[in-house]
């Protein structure tokens, strides 16, 4: 049986409008190929990727799955906008990733359909878009097997996160188009934090994601208070 779908019709058409700028580096989505390198070693560094079967929620147009499927990992990305998946698989034909396949089906539905058959499990930039996020980590980790990793990535909320990440980079900088992000949709860490605990996800590792507008560069570091990220272990 079908599980209904948690999703945001206005958050998807918004992300499907934009489908086609998916892998131009000077877009929209210029800030996710700039920090994908930095997510993709960390993720690397705590799980070798090579061999292992991931799965990427929320995958867009393919950015961190295609780059994945290139450590050597077997990757599916999944997501509910079809432009992107269209965009993500024209992508892995023309850059001959054949380690990567797509599919246009919510992380609720797949966990019904396949249960803890894959090694590690990542949801980037996506639960701060969905009307709940915890049905989205409790879908993670029905997904990942025992002992696999699940990766997040989201935004805190807060009066720094509101002035640097929704203030400045989509209305000063322009980095991101205007309303990309909604405040009272940004979540704490602390609310992952008790999310992931009651899908029996442990927490092992956080991480701060800053930017620096004057030189525009990215860089990891403990400080969660704006981006941050989440390495998770199924009990």
């Amino acid at each position: 049986m079908l599980i209904k779908d948690n999703f945001d019709p206005a958050e998807l058409a918004k992300f499907s409008d934009l489908a086609h700028r998916w892998w131009d580096k000077e877009s929209e989505f210029r800030p996710l190929h700039q920090i994908n390198p930095l997510r993709l070693d960390w993720i690397q560094n705590l799980v070798p990727l090579k061999g292992q079967r991931v799965l990427d929620v929320g995958c867009g147009g393919g950015i961190l799955a295609d780059a994945m499927a290139r450590r050597g990992a077997d990757v599916t990305g999944i997501d509910l906008s079809s432009k992107a998946l269209k965009v993500a698989q024209l992508h892995a034909l023309e850059a001959q990733t054949d380690r990567v396949q797509y599919r246009e089906i919510s992380a609720e539905n797949l966990a019904a359909e396949q249960p803890s058959s894959f090694d590690v499990v990542t949801c980037m930039e996506m639960l701060e878009h969905v009307p709940d996020p915890s049905l989205v980590v409790k879908a993670c980790a029905a997904l990942v097997k025992p002992g696999g990793y699940v990766f997040f990535s989201t935004i805190n909320r807060n009066a720094k996160a509101f002035l640097f990440a929704i203030v400045g980079a989509e209305y000063v900088l322009n980095m991101l188009p205007r309303g990309t992000h909604e405040y009272a949709k940004l979540i704490k860490p602390s609310e992952l934090a008790a999310y992931c605990r009651g899908a029996d996800l442990a927490l092992e590792h956080t991480k701060g994601l800053q930017y620096n507008p004057l030189t525009k560069h990215y860089w990891l570091d403990n400080n969660t208070s704006v981006n941050y990220m989440f390495a998770t272990v199924k009990s």
